[in-house]
C-alpha cells in the first residue's frame, strides 16, 4: 500500500506511516505524547522557567519533564535559553514551528474537554459488562 512521500534530509522517500521508522510516525509519537501535549499547551501563552512549567503540569516527574522538553527542543518545537546567572535561569518557549502546532493541540484539548462526560459514561458502561 502506498501512503505517500516524505522529505527526509534532501531525499524524497516512500514511507509507510505505520512503520516505526517512518518520519511522520516519529513526529506523531512526539506530539502525541501526553507530556508533550501538556508542555505545548503550557507554553502557549509565552516563555516560562522550568519550575513554572513543572508547577503547571500536575503529576509530571522531573525526569519526564526534562526528557519531554529535550525532545521538543530536538524536534525544533521548543527553545531553551540559559542565562548566565547565579543561580542559573533557564527559560523555555515555543518556536514558530511549535506555535504552528497550537491549533491542532488546542483542538484536541477542546475535544477532550467537551467530550469527557461521554468518555466517562463509555468507561462506566464498559466496566459494568
Amino acid at each position: 500500500m502506498k501512503w505517500g512521500t516524505h522529505l527526509v534530509d534532501t531525499d524524497v522517500v516512500e514511507a509507510d506511516p505505520f512503520a516505526a521508522s517512518c518520519p511522520s510516525r516519529q513526529v506523531l509519537d512526539r506530539i502525541g505524547d501526553r507530556w508533550s501535549v501538556l508542555v505545548i499547551l503550557t507554553l502557549a501563552d509565552g516563555t516560562l522557567r522550568y519550575g513554572e512549567v513543572a508547577a503547571a503540569i500536575e503529576g509530571v516527574s522531573q525526569k519526564m519533564l526534562t526528557q519531554t522538553l529535550r525532545g521538543l527542543e530536538r524536534d525544533g518545537l521548543v527553545t531553551r535559553t540559559v542565562f548566565a546567572e547565579v543561580p542559573p535561569r533557564v527559560e523555555y518557549a515555543l518556536t514558530d514551528l511549535g506555535r504552528s502546532l497550537l491549533g491542532a493541540v488546542s483542538g484536541l484539548h477542546a475535544w477532550a474537554t467537551s467530550h469527557i462526560g461521554d468518555v466517562v459514561a463509555a468507561r462506566s458502561a464498559y466496566d459494568a459488562r
